[in-house]
């Protein structure tokens, strides 16, 4: 079983993801871009048995244009997030793709909020992107 591990910026905080995400996608709403500091964000969701996170973190609780919560959880010494939860995923962990510092990670299957794409990026994958 694959695991990968997630980190902040300064390693205080960390998630370990045992065996293979339920979810890859990428996000291009307007908090997620402002959360990841890109044009989109590229998340990897386990279930919560697959995951174990260790050390302090501090959350930001926000709710979505759909009126749902979310609850993101980030390194209070650094800042940078490691893993947060939605409301309309019960039992999951989200994690974003980035804090696996990881190259080879499987590419993104979903794709949302593409109304709100930047009309210069361009994915490509071997299989085409969902929307759910």
């Amino acid at each position: 079983m694959k695991t990968r591990i997630a980190r902040c910026s300064c390693g205080a905080l960390t998630a370990t993801c045992a065996g293979e995400p339920e979810r890859r996608s990428i996000c291009h709403c307007l908090d997620c871009q402002r959360r990841s500091g890109s044009a989109f964000s590229f998340n990897a969701t386990f279930r919560e048995d697959q995951v174990r996170v260790e050390g302090k973190s501090a959350w930001f609780h926000r709710i979505s244009d759909e009126g749902n919560w979310a609850r993101f959880h980030f390194c209070p010494r650094c800042g940078a997030t490691v893993h947060y939860q939605i409301e309309l995923r019960p039992g999951m962990v989200t994690i974003p793709v980035g804090a696996f510092a990881d190259p080879g990670f499987p590419e993104p299957l979903v794709s949302v909020y593409d109304e709100r794409r930047h009309p210069w990026l361009r994915i490509e994958t071997r299989q085409p992107l969902s929307k759910e």
